[in-house]
């Protein structure tokens, strides 16, 4: 079992390499990575819109109930925003990403597999990797970085009203606490997750997509296996890149 897990694991690895070799070659599919971004983001724009809502709300009912009983609702809107921007949007995003696109990535590239098109391009001297995985992992990461912003202005706009609203905050203190400890780098850390979580959410379900077992169930578990793996994967190199970027960058007037 772990002799498997680590083949597998390789072969992750080397499909990650292969792709980001393939980025630089040409010809570029430009029509098939336009295509994939816009099917991508049409199946996930609205669900990330509603999505972003609640967990703004959320954390801004959270935070503001915290702030209240330390005495420090000054806080409560840059706190808020903050935990939206830098973990909340991103992960939001990913989840969304691998749970609806990579899920359809993985079910088209399966099935391709199992009609025996991706060998018939391997003999026709077309490699399946360039002309139909690349374009893909670039949209899911395409798609990641916009809906990353769009989720991030929504959910900001969520917890304000929540907290203005019905928690009883001033709209100048909720704005003021943001300016007071936000920064930029909160902003490009955020982007660069979403980044990295549309690459890994495309790359597991383009790696599950070319390897079914089984016929058409094999497809169907390898979708499931796809989604799971993109889970695990994200909420790991999520702790880790979070490590790495408090340690890095000090926290505004630190």
């Amino acid at each position: 079992m772990i002799t498997g897990a680590l083949r597998q694991t390789g072969r992750l690895f080397a499909l990650a390499a292969e792709v980001s070799r393939s980025v630089f070659r040409r010809p570029f599919q430009f029509r098939e990575f336009v295509e994939q971004f816009w099917f991508i983001a049409s199946i996930t724009i609205l669900p990330a819109a509603l999505v972003s809502i609640p967990f703004g709300a959320v954390i801004a009912l959270q935070v503001g109930s915290l702030t209240q009983q330390l005495g420090a609702q000054s806080f409560t809107g840059g706190a808020s925003v903050l935990a939206v921007i830098q973990q909340a949007s991103p992960l939001i995003v990913a989840l969304l990403i691998a749970g609806a696109g990579g899920s359809a990535i993985c079910a088209d590239l399966g099935s391709r597999k199992i009609r025996e098109e991706l060998d018939a391009m391997e003999v026709m001297g077309v490699s399946p990797v360039q002309r139909l995985v690349v374009p893909r992992v670039l949209a899911t990461m395409g798609v990641a970085v916009l809906l990353n912003g769009l989720v991030s202005v929504v959910g900001t706009l969520g917890g304000y009203f929540f907290n203005v609203i019905l928690q009883g905050g001033t709209p100048g203190a909720y704005l003021s606490s943001f300016s007071a400890l936000a920064q930029l780098p909160d902003l490009y850390i955020s982007e660069f997750k979403a980044l990295v979580f549309g690459f890994i959410a495309g790359i597991v379900a383009a790696y599950r997509g070319l390897n079914p077992r089984g016929g058409p169930k094999g497809v169907g578990d390898a979708v499931n296996q796809s989604v799971v793996i993109t889970f695990m994967l994200l909420f790991f190199v999520n702790m880790v890149l979070t490590a790495i970027y408090l340690q890095i960058v000090p926290p505004k007037g630190g």
